[in-house]
């Protein structure tokens, strides 16, 4: 059997309507599709970073432990965020890992004690988070970050900054004797350090890597243990750091710089005698 239909010409009308409102349609998510998302238009309008200056400051005030403070790092950065059309938050600040960590000290014929992160020693891993330890993968929540919640209308031009030092204490003394007579004789420490400037997203956990630094801290110090206290110390080489490098191309992150442990947590204190077994003298946090 045969079935006819008549078009009409307010049928035909209705048809073009349509078509015209699904060009439209295509039109707008085109232009939609080519236009910059968040990734291509958060920009780096300033980057800065140094190590100050000043050598190494010693502190012999104790007759238990000998202190230094070192300079300090310090970067910051003004970065320039798009609108963001839609409900999403995005954090901007700095991640940082240790790539290399040599920290010794010596005491004399007695062998040395010596800070030691045991999977970035055995190869495990590339690098370890420096994390705060709180707010991964941060280094920080304060001056270290910002937080930009959508949707906005207008772009924002946002600063993070982040500094960082050493400042441990030494004992005078063999850590694992009961004697308190110095026997102090070196302290050698060499660690190097990657610093990123990231944005990510909080719900997709997206990630973009606007700028990457690196620094290194290099320290010596010789001890006279059988001098006075406060003429026992003396800096060596270098009496001002390199100054940090910041990189023309960004490298990526690590897996493990985004995790815990962070340093201070996997870092274990071994002592090393000339004669006989390593000991842990202090166990990492972290297990």
């Amino acid at each position: 059997m045969d079935i006819g239909f008549e078009i009409t010409d307010e049928d035909c009308w209705r048809l073009l309507e349509i078509v015209l409102v699904l060009w439209a349609m295509g039109c707008i998510q085109s232009i939609s599709c080519k236009s910059k998302g968040f990734r291509e238009s958060i920009t780096v309008i300033e980057v800065k970073a140094s190590i100050d200056p000043v050598p190494t400051n010693i502190d012999e005030s104790s007759s238990v432990v000998l202190r230094y403070r070192t300079p300090h790092f310090r970067a910051s950065a003004q970065v320039l965020v798009p609108p963001l059309p839609r409900k999403e938050t995005w954090i901007v600040g700095w991640i940082q890992a240790c790539s290399h960590m040599e920290f010794y000290n010596h005491y004399g014929e007695h062998g040395m004690s010596s800070w030691e992160l045991p999977d970035l020693l055995e190869g495990k891993i590339q690098a370890i988070s420096d994390s705060d330890g709180v707010n991964y993968p941060w280094y920080g929540n304060t001056t270290e970050t910002c937080t930009i919640v959508g949707p906005t209308k207008k772009e924002g031009k946002f600063s993070v900054s982040m500094n960082d030092n050493f400042y441990p204490s030494v004992t005078w003394a063999v850590p694992v004797s009961d004697s308190n007579v110095a026997k102090l004789t070196s302290i050698h420490r060499d660690q190097s350090f990657t610093t990123w400037l990231v944005a990510t997203n909080t719900a997709t956990n997206e990630m973009v890597i606007l700028q990457t630094i690196r620094w290194r801290m290099k320290l010596g110090i010789d001890v006279t243990p059988s001098k006075p206290l406060g003429h026992r110390a003396k800096l060596k080489e270098p009496h001002a750091q390199e100054q940090p490098q910041i990189l023309s191309k960004n490298e990526p992150i690590p897996p493990s710089a985004l995790v815990k442990p962070n340093a201070n947590d996997a870092q274990v204190l071994m002592w090393r005698p000339k004669d006989g077994r390593p000991l842990v003298v202090i166990p990492p946090k972290h297990r």
